[in-house]
């Protein structure tokens, strides 16, 4: 651990330049020594010195397993080179005093006091909170830091900014107090139970088992209480991919209604054979009553039905191609997943406003771009937001520019997958 000045020494003198390079890329060095330097200079300024030490959570984007969770099935998912960081230094005041760039006020949580505040709600204070709260009730140490912190996971971008803060409170605390010893599982495990039980918004594991386990993830939903989680370890660049995201600009307000009705119509099937979701249901028992189950429910829920089977058989087809390092069957399995959402799951436009669809003409873009070279399909929850597309190297700049034709300059995000998880950033 170090104090500010040699802090600041060690990052201009290429002390961190291997750790970044190996979660950003050689390319990013430049930029990421000076984002580490700019919230060392706010906890200068914050806090006046420390024995200073940093941290980092990814983004996370699904893969695959789109509309899923919510019935208990499979889930593809990975972390993304975007994060969300951290200086922290510990004190003996039992108190976390956490400072986002992003935003004016300074989160200020005393740890003698750990129930959930009903004015904390939907703020990242009640996901502090609920992070120490859980790692006490778990039998871990907690204990008081000093932070600041800055994202470039964007929100609105699909790449779960909520998760990625987190885990990184969780990846604090295990370092700073635990000698690093919790598993990446639990701490998943503990940001789901902040963002449920304090944050008050329901949520299933995917996206903080992706951000703090890292690489690509597999998980299975079965047994929500112990999800199965399957890490798929392998060097993405040697595929000679980028993963794309692009934000159309779509209108997220008003949706939640819709997208609650895929989940409502789904169950309505499993209904229909007396279980709760449609993990449990059979598939053959579903074809065989095909007519009466439309009839009982609707055609829209049968077909959204369908592609809970099928999306849940992609997801082990995706998981065994990356495992077998065939990217051009794994890329077939994504364009499928895509077409589904499309046709089945119907979460690509809203029907209360038909004429509006960017993902639909984001999608038409890819195809015409992509076809037959790289793969393309709707990135989480759908009817507006954003696309997930991988293209070749070769196609990338020309892919780009003409997305950005279309949808503004800064829409089509170049990322990568990253191997780690929640960590602390070491020289």
């Amino acid at each position: 651990m170090s104090n500010v000045k040699t802090v600041l020494e060690s990052l201009n003198n290429g002390g961190f330049d291997r750790v970044f390079a190996t979660l950003y890329g050689e390319s990013a060095l430049p930029r990421q020594k000076k984002r580490y330097a700019d919230i060392v200079n706010v906890f200068e300024d914050l806090y006046k010195d420390g024995e200073i030490r940093f941290f980092s959570a990814p983004g996370r984007t699904e893969v695959c397993g789109n509309h899923t969770d919510h019935n208990r099935g499979r889930v593809l998912a990975a972390a993304v080179n975007l994060d969300v960081i951290a200086a922290a230094s510990e004190n003996d005041e039992n108190i976390i005093r956490l400072k986002s760039v992003e935003y004016p006020k300074m989160d200020v949580i005393d740890l003698n006091d750990l129930e959930p505040k009903a004015e904390e709600a939907g703020k990242s204070a009640a996901l502090i909170r609920g992070v120490a709260s859980r790692l006490k009730q778990l039998g871990y140490n907690i204990g008081g830091f000093n932070a600041v912190t800055t994202t470039d996971v964007f929100s609105g971008s699909g790449i779960s900014s909520s998760a990625a803060f987190e885990v990184l409170v969780g990846t604090i605390l295990n370092h700073l107090y635990n000698d690093g010893k919790i598993s990446p599982v639990e701490i998943a495990k503990t940001a789901q139970f902040a963002e449920n039980k304090f944050f008050l918004k329901p949520c299933g594991i995917m996206d903080q088992m992706a951000c703090s386990v890292g690489g690509f993830v597999g998980i299975d939903f079965k047994d929500t209480e112990n999800p199965i989680i399957e890490k798929v370890s392998l060097d993405f660049n040697e595929f000679s991919h980028a993963l794309c995201i692009i934000d159309t600009g779509g209108d997220h307000s008003d949706l939640t209604d819709e997208y609650a009705a895929i989940r409502k119509e789904m169950e309505s099937v499993a209904a229909y054979f007396g279980k709760s979701d449609l993990r449990d249901v059979n598939e053959d028992d579903f074809y065989n009553n095909l007519d009466d189950i439309r009839k009982k429910t609707s055609e829209r829920a049968v077909l959204r039905a369908m592609h809970f089977f099928n999306e849940n058989k992609r997801v082990e087809k995706a998981l065994e191609s990356l495992k077998s390092g065939d990217f051009n069957e794994f890329k077939s399995v994504i364009t499928n997943s895509g077409l589904s959402s499309y046709m089945y799951n119907q979460n690509v436009y809203s029907n209360k406003n038909p004429l509006s669809q960017p993902v639909s003409l984001a999608l038409a873009l890819c195809e015409k771009l992509l076809y037959g070279k790289g793969a393309y399909r709707v990135h989480g929850g759908g009817f507006a937001g954003t696309v997930q597309a991988f293209v070749p190297n070769e196609l990338l700049s020309d892919f780009k520019s003409e997305i950005e034709k279309v949808f503004g300059e800064n829409r089509c995000f170049v990322l990568k997958i990253r191997e780690q998880g929640g960590t602390a950033v070491n020289p």
